[in-house]
């Protein structure tokens, strides 16, 4: 019998660390399928697994416990997965341990692969919905911020990131290059300054510490929740197939724009990734 220890590891692409849910389009229940479509291997390590998201009237399931999400990182390194990885996403943590655990982990993973990819979507709300993580899970995030390369939040997220509300482009600008410390060299933001935006339409916001820039896209009326996921999943690959990244946002909002207007053609309440 072979030893699988002497085999090579998986030529994974991306390690991608976020809710899951077993009817649906969020979290890893998006990104995998997303960026496996493109080619690309994914390991996918849960933080909750539902089995919907909670706007239903039903809800099963809940955070990872924390001994196993310990246990998948670490094994996860064990088995040498991280060899080839190029990138790891973060989104939905189901605590404020998960994400002490997770910084830690990233650390060390990021000392050993200063070369390594990271994205991070802070996850914690929206305007619609409000704040739908626990209550001390912003203010553990600052673990995650540092070692990030880059940040995928909306505005709603940035504003509880700055810590004030309301945000004028010109602040979110200001807000977004303050989080530029560490190892992250860039900040994402959508949805940014809704009541600077042209009726119709959205804003992303790319910020780096020279520079800024502002993308428009049509706004596509849906309640399908899970794109901020798509669109992380969509930039992470559009960096790891070589665009810079104004490119790989241009490609991500264009996908979401693509998602949520199939979306909207067939009434769905969940994101509908293929299909005519």
């Amino acid at each position: 019998m072979v030893d699988p220890a002497k085999l090579e590891p998986l030529p994974v692409d991306v390690v991608s660390v976020q809710s899951m849910v077993c009817y649906g389009c969020v979290g890893n229940s998006v990104a995998v399928p997303t960026l496996q479509a493109m080619g690309m291997n994914v390991v996918a390590v849960p933080t909750v697994f539902l089995s919907n998201v909670p706007q239903y009237d039903t809800l099963s399931g809940g955070a990872i416990p924390q001994e196993w999400f310990e246990g998948f990182l670490a094994d996860i390194r064990r088995r040498g997965a991280l060899t080839h990885a190029r990138a790891v996403l973060v989104g939905y943590l189901g605590s404020p341990a998960q994400a002490a655990a997770l910084g830690a982990w990233l650390a060390e993973v990021t000392h050993e692969r200063p070369d390594l990819l990271v994205v991070v979507d802070p996850v914690m709300g929206d305007y619609d919905s409000g704040l739908y993580v626990h209550p001390e899970l912003p203010a553990a995030l600052g673990g995650l911020i540092d070692v990030a390369t880059g940040l995928t939040p909306n505005a709603f997220e940035l504003e509880r990131l700055a810590g004030r509300g309301a945000l004028t482009m010109a602040e979110t600008v200001t807000e977004a290059r303050k989080l530029l410390r560490g190892r992250t060299r860039w900040v994402v933001v959508t949805s940014a300054a809704p009541a600077e935006a042209r009726a119709g339409e959205a804003q992303v916001l790319i910020v780096t510490a020279d520079d800024h820039t502002v993308v428009r896209h049509p706004r596509v009326a849906s309640a399908a929740k899970g794109t901020g996921d798509l669109f992380s999943a969509m930039v992470v690959h559009g960096l790891l197939s070589g665009r810079d990244l104004l490119g790989a946002v241009g490609a991500a909002h264009e996908q979401v724009v693509s998602v949520l207007e199939r979306t909207q053609r067939l009434g769905c309440a969940e994101l509908v990734l293929n299909g005519d």
